[in-house]
């Protein structure tokens, strides 16, 4: 089964972060943008595995993304 998953990636001083809004405590980082997405594919992968092994209900991804241009 395939799903889609919004994550949001922030570049730090020293490496990526990534996380799941709609999959709380789900997390990843690495050292490029690449890798940390690699690692967020698995780090969902394994999450939704867990909830479902645990007899626990996946939520739904709801949380959405935009970007607004505004004047400084």
């Amino acid at each position: 089964m395939t799903s889609t998953w919004l994550i949001l990636l922030e570049r730090t001083s020293r490496n990526w972060s990534a996380h799941a809004p709609d999959l709380p405590g789900c997390v990843a980082t690495g050292r490029t943008r690449a890798q940390t997405l690699a690692r967020m594919r698995e780090a969902i992968a394994l999450h939704l595995q867990g909830l479902r092994e645990d007899g626990l209900e996946v939520p739904k991804a709801t949380t959405q993304a935009e970007r607004v241009r505004v004047a400084a």
